[in-house]
Order: structure tokens, then sequence, then C-alpha cells
């Protein structure tokens, strides 16, 4: 087959270890700058320019699409999937999964377990926003934050209340959600492909970090996730159309609290904690599609 990895980075680990494991399965592997996809939108003919020259022959794409350009990335995205160009991450999932309220509205609804979240725009109602998530401390999410970047925790209710109305005046679009203290400075990630765990590590964080990303600093080792994460994480990666997909929970005392569920999760930390070949099971996925849909 012949796959291509939409990436702006070919040095990145993630990007690195898809083509490797696509070339050890004996695929014709290439990489796609996604800003750099020119798409020729036509009746009955769509079609992908890239250097000057027409792309042709791809079988699948593995989107790595980063959250700043989610808008165009998805655009390509399903500039392939209307050339009949298999996606192991659907465009609309993609989408879906990026908005993070929207989100949580959708595993909500699902009657998946998540920290209590609010969501406002006037500052009139920060004391009540604060009130309604079981008062401080609070954390406050920037909408646009990855990576742990602009996520705050205020320990008092007058230090949220002044970040929030920093925010708010920034006209800046903020989650506050609960603090789950038991969860100290830690949380687990599962990792799905094609509707299974294939992987699971617990996140912590620095002493006196409360954020456990792992580019900020913190920690990884393998876990053993109980029943209720197990099926928590798959129902979530389900609900939001994921077939790949990073799935960021916290133990809490009311069972397993889903935080975020990551379209484009990287490698590196799963791959280190578990020993798994994350990326063969991404390959074999993508093979098993293909399989299906010649016979």
């Amino acid at each position: 087959m012949k796959i291509a990895v939409l990436s702006r980075n070919p040095k990145l680990y993630s990007t690195r270890r898809i083509m490797e494991a696509g070339e050890k399965h004996g695929h014709e592997m290439l990489i796609l700058d996604h800003l750099k996809c020119v798409l020729i939108i036509e009746k009955g003919n769509p079609h992908v320019y890239y250097g000057g020259k027409e792309v042709a022959g791809i079988n699948a794409i593995i989107p790595r699409i980063g959250t700043s350009v989610t808008f165009y990335g998805a655009a390509v995205v399903r500039q392939f999937e209307q050339m009949k160009v298999f996606s192991c991450v659907e465009s609309q999932a993609l989408v879906r999964s990026r908005d993070k309220l929207r989100s949580l509205q959708l595993l909500a609804k699902a009657g998946i377990g998540m920290p209590k979240t609010a969501f406002a725009s006037a500052p009139k109602n920060v004391d009540t926003i604060i009130e309604q998530v079981g008062g401080a401390p609070v954390v406050i999410k920037l909408l646009e934050g990855t990576q742990g970047i602009g996520v705050i925790l205020a320990e008092t209710h007058k230090s949220a209340k002044s970040v929030i109305e920093s925010f708010l005046a920034l006209k800046a679009n903020i989650l506050v959600q609960e603090f789950i203290k038991e969860a100290a400075g830690a949380d687990i990630r599962a990792f799905i492909v094609d509707g299974k765990i294939v992987g699971a590590m617990k996140r912590q964080g620095l002493p006196g970090e409360f954020r456990s990303n792992l580019h900020r600093g913190g920690k990884a080792n393998v876990i053993e996730l109980t029943k209720e994460e197990r099926e928590t994480a798959i129902k979530a990666a389900k609900k939001l159309g994921l077939a790949i997909a990073g799935v960021d929970m916290l133990q809490s005392s009311r069972g397993p609290l889903v935080m975020e569920v990551n379209s484009s999760p990287g490698l590196e930390g799963i791959e280190g904690a578990t020993g798994v070949d994350i990326a063969g099971k991404i390959i074999e996925y993508i093979e098993r599609n293909e399989f299906s849909h010649e016979v």
C-alpha cells in the first residue's frame, strides 16, 4: 500500500515511528505537510496537489494534525476522504474532538464521568461559575490550549475570580472545572486503536505541579487499567468517532473522569512507558481496513 502521513515535521518521534512501522510492514510511506497541500475542488473530481504535482495512488492517510491548524488540516483530510482514500482519523471526528466544549457535552450526554465543568461569557456570572463547580480550588482552561499550556490552578476564590475576569476581558473562551484533589497531580492516558486499548500509562507531574503533561516534565509509567477505566476510555473514543485516540482520565473517588480525548496523541511517552509498538498497531489497523475493503 501507499500510505501518507500528514505531518508538518518529519523529525517528530511520532512521525518517524509511523514511517518506520509502515516501511517494516512493506508499505510505501511518504510524508505530506498538510499546510502545503493545495485542494482542488470541482464536480466529480476532487484532488490534491503537493509540490506542484497531483497526489495520486494513495491508499490511506494517517493525520497528525496540530491543534493550531485544525481547520486547514481537517479540510485536507476531508479532501482525501472525498477521493475515497481511507483516513484512520475521520475529518469530522477530528473537528469534534478539537472542540473541547462540544466534546465534553457529547461525553456528558453519553453518561461518561468527567470533572464538573462550567462555561460562560459574562463576567457578572463569575461567582456563580466558581460555586457551581464546587468552589476553589478550580482549574481554568483556555479552550484553545494544548500540552498543559493555558491551564491554571486557582487555589482561592479570589484568585479564581481574578483569573477568570482577566481571561474574559481578553475575549478568551475558557472552561472552569472542579479540582480533583485525590488525583494528586497524576492522570492516566489510554491509547486506543480500532476500538481497543493497546497501551496505558500513568503520568505523574513534578512535585508541586498539578499538570502531568510529559512536555512539562511529568514522568510516565505503565499501568494496568481497571475494568471501569477501560470501558470509560473505549466508550469516550467511540462517542467522538475516533478509531485512534488518547483518552486522558483522572482517578477520582467517584471513578474515572475523562479530561480530554486527543485525536493526534503522541507515541513517544506511551511507547516508552509500555514497550508496545503502537506505531505498528496503527499500521495493522490500516491493513485490516484495506483488506476488508478488498473483500
